[in-house]
């Protein structure tokens, strides 16, 4: 699979460019470490149907030490259309579908830690309408599959900023996930510094009022657990 049917430049990190990247996490984190600050690595890893596509990213998913790897699904990616349109799935309501059995094939994958933003297929226009409600049985299969795997949903505050303006996933997805005990990662898909840890200070009192009184990150691939107090502090 070319790099640019991913997505390609300013929207996937060129194979080239992952030692940079490494290096310079690894030295920003020996800067602040005097300043009790732990920066910690990671990176975000493509769901796709064929596996065999997927084993040049494998490759760089073993040769690094990644504290913590994301999978996500872009559905609004050149391989992932061209996917759906080989295997003829054309309608809205096939296309969402797939989508979260594909994500269930991630989680069952053992490949990543948390997955991320999991309703994204609802922006970017793949799809006209997303309606939770109307999938809830492939929805809740999902969720099932990471509390049966031990893997992490994330929740992702950058919906708010695009398409529905509404969290990742959806509060009814999140309502489903708190009655299956599906474990939560928190991330606000920074891509300029001004926007980490934003909405953070909405979110996670939400979330504490869902039932989500803990919350997830990784080191060196473990995850461990920290408090929901509902605020946003540095370890949020």
């Amino acid at each position: 699979m070319e790099w640019e049917a991913f997505g390609g430049e300013r929207v996937r990190m060129a194979r080239h460019r992952v030692d940079d990247y490494v290096a310079l996490i690894q030295q920003t984190a020996e800067e602040v470490a005097p300043l009790g600050i732990e920066v910690l690595c990671g990176i975000e890893a493509e769901v796709f149907p064929d596996e065999i596509h997927l084993q040049p990213m494998d490759s760089i998913l073993s040769q690094y030490p990644f504290d913590f790897v994301l999978g996500s699904l872009h559905a609004q990616c050149q391989s992932y259309l061209q996917w759906l349109e080989q295997h003829e799935v054309r309608d809205d309501a096939a296309i969402i579908d797939h989508y979260f059995r594909h994500l269930i094939e991630g989680v069952r994958s053992g490949r990543y830690d948390s997955m991320s933003h999991p309703d994204v297929i609802r922006t970017y226009g793949v799809v006209s309408r997303f309606a939770p409600q109307e999938h809830e049985p492939v929805i809740r299969q999902f969720l099932t599959a990471l509390v049966e795997e031990d893997v992490c949903m994330e929740v992702n505050t950058s919906g708010l900023t695009k398409g529905d303006f509404e969290v990742h996933p959806d509060p009814i997805i999140l309502d489903w996930a708190a009655e299956a005990g599906v474990k939560l990662t928190v991330g606000s898909d920074s891509h300029r510094p001004l926007n980490v840890g934003q909405f953070f200070p909405t979110v996670l009192p939400m979330l504490k009022q869902k039932g989500f009184q803990e919350l997830h990150y990784f080191r060196q691939r473990k995850r461990h657990v920290i408090p929901n107090n509902g605020v946003h502090d540095a370890t949020a």
